[in-house]
């Protein structure tokens, strides 16, 4: 049997943004600055640094200002962050941020909940965002939740999720990641979601993000590379997981994805010693359990 799989892959590390946020501890501005710049040193081209967003509303992204002014910057890695609005973006362009994240959703429910507005406004907000980002040369990157299914509505149409990835796509985002946000997605719900949205946007502009709360994640990661997706997010130590969607754990996490890639032959430029060893790191100080097979694998080896 032979599989149809890409030779190169990009990983977009999510995890001191998306695998941070739903903590319940707040790492300090130092940490949060050590953490992005060990992970600047594994060969990754891609680390999302945090987000705009209110304290009050995300206090584990509090100050990301002063965390991007203090990082070092790599000029062959993209730092993105997210900015769900214009006050956020304006917060942005202060640090001299190059490229931004905008987040929408399939589902009109998780929207509110989210973002306090319909589908529709939260579209229209996109477009102000995205015509400033583009008028100061910054890159946007869309982020699409509920592609499956929603806490609140269930069961979530492809031609729902296909319809918001165009939008997004026309209004200017370079890419749109797919994010299967409470983890109930399997590899056929993946391969027929992507062959309708293909009908819209091509691969070339997609990417996949994953969540593992009923273990299907990695299964699902490689549908998707069959499909001819190319960039993969996930979280140092399986991390993350949604406020707004309870149930929901962590992202697939960065080792266990990096183990199945290297496995399949894939190259990706990362250093999966370093990764194991950052993330072992990070969840033993926040005293949070470490979700990644191959870095709990590792440690045991240690052990013995």
């Amino acid at each position: 049997m032979t599989f149809n799989l890409p030779k190169e892959v990009q990983i977009v590390e999510v995890g001191p943004r998306d695998g941070l946020q739903n903590l319940s501890i707040c790492l300090s501005i130092e940490d949060r600055i050590d953490l992005i710049n060990q992970l600047s040193e594994t060969g990754l081209s891609c680390i999302e640094v945090g987000s705009f967003v209110s304290k009050n509303k995300v206090p584990q992204m509090a100050n990301t200002a002063d965390v991007y002014r203090q990082i070092n910057r790599k000029a062959n890695i993209s730092y993105p962050a997210l900015t769900p609005n214009l006050r956020g973006l304006e917060d942005g362009l202060a640090v001299n941020i190059q490229e931004i994240a905008i987040f929408g959703s399939a589902s009109n429910t998780f929207c509110e909940k989210n973002m306090n507005c319909s589908r529709a406004e939260s579209i229209q907000r996109f477009q102000s965002i995205i015509n400033t980002a583009h008028r100061h040369k910054i890159r946007v990157r869309g982020y699409l939740s509920c592609i499956v299914t929603c806490p609140y509505e269930g069961f979530i149409s492809p031609d729902e999720t296909t319809e918001l990835a165009s939008i997004l796509y026309d209004m200017g985002c370079y890419q749109i990641s797919l994010g299967d946000t409470t983890g109930t997605g399997t590899p056929h719900h993946i391969a027929t979601l992507l062959n309708r949205v293909y009908t819209k946007v091509s691969s070339k502009s997609l990417a996949v993000h994953f969540h593992n709360t009923y273990g299907q994640a990695l299964a699902n990661v490689l549908i998707a590379l069959q499909q001819g997706i190319t960039v993969i997010d996930s979280a140092i130590g399986g991390l993350g997981g949604c406020p707004y969607a309870p149930g929901s754990t962590g992202n697939v996490a960065s080792e266990d994805l990096l183990f199945m890639l290297e496995g399949c032959g894939i190259r990706t430029g990362v250093n999966l010693n370093k990764l194991i060893q950052i993330s072992q790191t990070l969840t033993e100080k926040i005293g949070c359990k470490n979700t990644s097979h191959v870095s709990l694998s590792r440690k045991h080896d240690q052990l013995i």
